[in-house]
């Protein structure tokens, strides 16, 4: 679904494709996530070209800003099939295929139905039932978007979950940090939550790092401001606990990017397909719970040995040469057939 930090960037790529991938890349995280998409098909053996949309105008409703992603998504998709005559048509996100100009498979990370309630999915919740009941194929991110989806009437042989890649991003360091937040949509992401509960649960040498959002100063709190990739994952190695309480949680890369370079996930258990969820649950179901606070001192206090270990083990599947089995596998036979 699209966010306000849009790619100005229209890109198609060469003539005769096998698979035409149509991106929304209305957020950074969805632009990586087609980026890596498009590299697994390739490394599968196929040629892949990208139409992706271009910034739409930010209008006063959900409903108006999608239509108007979802027109822009439909004319770079017009002239891409026209250009490339692909063979196969990925749409990534339910708002790029709402308006689709030829069949295809829809790759979505939720649908409209869940995160799209009341006049904010006017439009978009019935034209996403059509679309998703018409699909070629469904490629969930997560198995919690195809349930949350409802299927539409379809078999599960007619989706194939195709996770977005995680990986660790470097040698563990010292945990220096005692915990660590992500602060962009805080709205969404519950900041407000976390900093209440950190404010009643901190000890007095105990530091909270607000990633990717500044602030005012804040007694046992930093606000970090807008970072890189590379300095994000640093201070993830660096901190012990990962802390969020979204009000509704669409996938969570965020949270699996903590797991992996080692930090405990303190969770409230928000509803959506969140993938990180059951994960969280099953390395240790003290830190998810509704007491923020109880599993935070949980999560510094008294961790489980060998959480790290575990929590490596369970992201295998989303580890990238997992990923590019199931797309050389499955995925790509199914869009090519």
């Amino acid at each position: 679904m699209p966010g306000a930090d849009a790619n100005p960037t229209a890109r198609v790529g060469r003539p005769g494709a096998d698979v035409l991938l149509v991106s929304l890349a209305s957020t950074a995280g969805l632009r990586e996530a087609d980026t890596e998409l498009a590299a697994s098909l390739r490394r599968a053996g196929a040629s892949v070209a990208v139409a992706t949309a271009r910034p739409a105008r930010e209008w006063r409703t959900m409903a108006a800003i999608e239509l108007a992603w979802a027109l822009s998504a439909r004319r770079a998709a017009d002239a891409a099939i026209a250009e490339h005559r692909p063979r196969g048509v990925v749409y990534s996100t339910v708002t790029a295929a709402l308006l689709g100009p030829a069949p295809g498979a829809i790759r979505f990370d939720a649908p409209a139905a869940g995160n799209r309630p009341g006049r904010h999915g006017l439009w978009q919740r019935p034209a996403e039932r059509r679309r998703l009941a018409t699909a070629t194929l469904l490629v969930p991110w997560s198995a919690g978007a195809l349930v949350e989806a409802g299927g539409w009437g379809r078999r599960l042989a007619d989706a194939v979950v195709v996770p977005v890649p995680v990986e660790p991003s470097g040698a563990p360091e010292h945990r220096d940090i005692a915990a660590i937040t992500y602060g962009a949509h805080p709205e969404k992401k519950g900041l407000d939550r976390v900093l209440a509960t950190w404010a009643a649960a901190r000890r007095h040498d105990e530091e909270l790092v607000v990633a990717g959002l500044t602030g005012s100063a804040v007694p046992g709190v930093r606000f970090a401001g807008m970072l890189s990739r590379v300095e994000y994952r640093g201070l993830l190695r660096r901190a012990r606990v990962f802390v969020t309480a979204p009000r509704r949680e669409d996938y969570g890369i965020a949270q699996l990017e903590a797991l992996v370079d080692g930090c405990g996930l303190v969770t409230t258990p928000s509803p959506g397909p969140y993938a990180a969820l059951p994960l969280a649950r099953a390395l240790d179901p003290r830190l998810v719970t509704g007491d923020l606070a109880a599993a935070i001192r949980v999560a510094l206090d008294d961790p489980l040995p060998g959480y790290a270990e575990r929590a490596a083990v369970a992201l295998r599947p989303w580890r990238r040469a997992e990923v590019d089995r199931v797309v050389e596998a499955d995925l790509l036979p199914r869009l090519l057939a």
